[in-house]
């Protein structure tokens, strides 16, 4: 009996290695860039800096060379962007991963606004969800992952447009590097005092930097999904939104209170009522255009006009959810 028991445990050992390698193995060979956002800005911007003086673009680094470092044990080529606190152009961050011929390119940020108490992963692919869907996938994996290592697995989630920020041609780095499977990911906010914290760590880097391997690795165990030139089966109307600095405003900081009187005032039908939620969705919207609260306020935007009789308009923000925010459940 204690041989067959031995011998069980012997073979769950080896399936269970032979599992790892396999799926570490999806990463040998593959030519990664990873591209540490921003950086070499502290004498400049006084926007990327949290609460108790950590900058963005340290923890950038920090994650990107740990993660550069389990990269290469597994075999895969890693291209860095940078590797010092240095300004390096975005033209040139996508350039490095063109040129390179990159199988993957994955741009680390962090992110912040006006409401210390948010705090969640957002992740970006470039332009149309119907046209990126590598873009999509691997957005989706590494959301997944994300969530699992800094958030204990429960936390909402956004995948998103990076149109839905920068609404007229999205980020320069997602832009440039558009034909290869490419993210950029904000793991979370450094806004966030208690997240600030966890983020100067070393070791809470390390975990960040896991979520990204292993979606990953997840990301290319699978047939990699296609990649159609932008705006070759749809196009979408531009919905301006705040920008960076202008998130740390007080109109900002009431993204969710206004959304909470958006959905209060649509049980009305009155007229004033439903352009009076109309506008505070509309507001909602523009103050944290990338949350998952964004997708409802253009979702009940969409119903809304329809009331008004303003039906091509609403078409227009139906496309919007359907193409700029992406709908899955995080297991």
């Amino acid at each position: 009996m204690k041989k067959i028991l031995n011998l069980g445990f012997f073979l769950f050992i080896i399936h269970t290695i032979g599992f790892a390698q396999t799926k570490s193995g999806s990463l040998n060979g593959k030519i990664i860039c990873v591209d540490a956002g921003h950086g070499g800005t502290a004498l400049t911007d006084s926007y990327r800096v949290g609460p108790g003086g950590e900058r963005e673009e340290w923890i950038n680094l920090r994650v990107a060379k740990i993660l550069q470092n389990k990269l290469e044990i597994i075999g895969a080529k890693v291209l860095m962007t940078r590797t010092t606190d240095d300004t390096i152009s975005l033209a040139r961050r996508a350039k490095i991963a063109i040129d390179n011929n990159a199988d993957l390119f994955v741009s680390i940020h962090h992110n912040a606004t006006a409401d210390p108490k948010v705090d969640f992963p957002i992740i970006y692919f470039h332009g149309n969800a119907t046209e990126n869907l590598a873009g999509v996938a691997l957005g989706k994996e590494l959301a997944v992952t994300i969530t699992k290592y800094l958030f204990n697995g429960n936390s909402p989630v956004s995948v998103v447009s990076d149109f839905t920020i920068f609404p007229k041609a999205g980020a320069q780095v997602l832009r440039g590097t558009y034909g290869i499977p490419a993210v950029l990911a904000e793991a979370a906010f450094f806004s966030n005092p208690d997240e600030e914290q966890k983020l100067k760590q070393e070791e809470y880097n390390e975990k960040e930097a896991l979520a990204y391997m292993e979606a990953l690795e997840a990301f290319f165990i699978k047939p990699i999904p296609e990649i159609t030139p932008k705006n070759s089966k749809v196009s979408v109307t531009p919905f301006l939104a705040f920008q960076e600095a202008e998130r740390m405003n007080e109109t900002a900081r009431r993204w969710q209170q206004d959304f909470e009187e958006g959905q209060a005032l649509m049980k009305n039908h009155d007229t004033t009522s439903i352009h009076q939620a109309y506008a505070k969705f509309t507001q909602s919207a523009r103050s944290f255009p990338d949350s998952y609260v964004a997708a409802e306020c253009h979702a009940n935007r969409a119903v809304l006009l329809r009331m008004m009789g303003k039906t091509d308009d609403a078409k227009q923000e139906e496309l919007r959810v359907k193409e700029f925010y992406v709908k899955f459940a995080v297991k």
